[in-house]
């Protein structure tokens, strides 16, 4: 296996920062609710992952993982460079304007004191709401500047609230974005969300960045010939398409016997795709294997066939990346990030979104035609290892990170 190492541009529309490099290390304080922890060590590895290649470019990174006080306290994963701290808030919904400024109430007597023994020079906060609007808080306070990443297409936390508390939840957003030093972008149609609100000053700060793939842990194996494999991993929610996607695997199951739906994952629809796989006849054929590891998840692609997550509100997906690394053919949907990654019918298919017809006949063709299989996986992997890696997400990063710092 081989590594190209390339020094790319941001992607999309990107921030002048052609300034000269400092001497000493970059020291950033990143603050994120995704993070790899005991309890979950497969949540943040976007973020976790590139922490070694920011070293060897000289960015030092502190990391401070939050959640609110009701979901449990959480352990920091076995080598994740990172620490968990729960802050106080009010519970749920009706909390989120808000818990940006009691986050940062929470943990602006720990970072002062980090900060006049070792001085940050720039806040990475990941989502607005409550990292971004806490590091705007305290990124004041310390005088220095910040950035936001934004990794889903709900970038105002609108559609997971009502229209009071989510109004509340947009200006906040809003006044977080306007006052970064940059908004990184997972995607350009996440950053599309973003600008849609915003005025036209903002756009000059928006980048996309994507996310990189650890090509040390994704890479080509042996595809298992009998039975084959769809393989499928992602959050059991409706979102994710695994009812569309049982229902088009039925189809095919009747034209290639010989083929098995592993979904990796788990989540509040596990009941319901159960009973449905009993419903349409092919329980004997679909495995619910639950959480795995990232090593689980990387042994898993590369023994599969296909790859398939037909999901519906997605602003990028980093499983389809690793996909694509050990040279799978992915199955997504039109309309989603990964639109911007896959090329159709060259490195990967992408069907309408809810087309159960369109998602039955693309499962069909990869798995009865070798070729095509080989020919769109080893594609993929070229793409990924083109502009997609943790050296690519590190650079990009510490670009931006030094523009804004200097």
């Amino acid at each position: 296996m081989s590594t190209s190492v390339v020094t790319a541009p941001v992607v999309g529309h990107s921030l002048e920062l052609n300034l000269p490099r400092r001497a000493r290390a970059l020291r950033v304080l990143t603050l994120t609710p995704f993070f790899p922890s005991a309890e979950d060590p497969t949540q943040g590895g976007f973020i976790a992952e590139p922490l070694a290649c920011m070293q060897r470019l000289g960015v030092s990174q502190e990391v401070i993982a939050v959640q609110p006080f009701y979901r449990g306290s959480a352990r920091p994963a076995e080598n994740a460079a990172g620490t968990w701290k729960n802050y106080a808030c009010i519970p749920g919904n009706l909390g989120l304007p808000v818990a940006g400024k009691f986050l940062a109430a929470s943990l602006m007597p720990t970072i002062l004191r980090q900060h006049r023994k070792a001085p940050f020079d720039l806040i990475h906060a990941h989502a607005a709401l409550p990292c971004g609007h806490a590091a705007a808080v305290i990124a004041d306070r310390l005088s220095i500047p910040f950035v936001v990443s934004v990794h889903g297409l709900d970038a105002f936390f609108t559609s997971q609230t009502g229209a009071v508390i989510g109004s509340l939840c947009e200006r906040v957003a809003e006044n977080v974005y306007r006052s970064a030093a940059a908004v990184i972008c997972i995607s350009e149609k996440v950053r599309e969300q973003v600008l849609s609100a915003l005025p036209a000053s903002t756009k000059t700060k928006a980048a996309v960045i994507y996310n990189g793939v650890d090509l040390g842990m994704f890479y080509p194996g042996m595809e298992c010939k009998s039975p084959q494999v769809v393989l499928s991993v992602g959050n059991l929610i409706a979102i994710k398409g695994h009812a569309s996607l049982l229902r088009a695997f039925a189809c095919v199951s009747v034209d290639v016997p010989n083929c098995v739906l592993e979904i990796i994952g788990d989540g509040p629809e596990r009941g319901k795709l159960s009973q449905l796989a009993v419903d349409l006849g092919i329980a004997a054929r679909v495995q619910f294997r639950g959480r795995q590891s990232r090593n689980e998840v990387a042994v898993a692609l590369r023994r599969c066939a296909v790859f398939a997550l037909p999901s519906t509100f997605e602003g990028l997906g980093c499983v389809y990346l690793e996909a694509m690394a050990c040279a799978k053919p992915a199955i997504g949907c039109w309309g989603q990030g990964i639109e911007e990654i896959i090329a159709h019918g060259k490195t990967g298919i992408l069907v309408a979104p809810g087309n159960e017809a369109e998602l039955s006949d693309s499962l069909r063709a990869l798995l009865l035609d070798n070729n095509l299989r080989r020919r769109l996986g080893v594609a993929a992997r070229e793409a990924v290892i083109a502009r997609l890696t943790l050296d690519h997400q590190a650079r990009q990063l510490a670009e931006i990170y030094r523009g804004c710092a200097a």
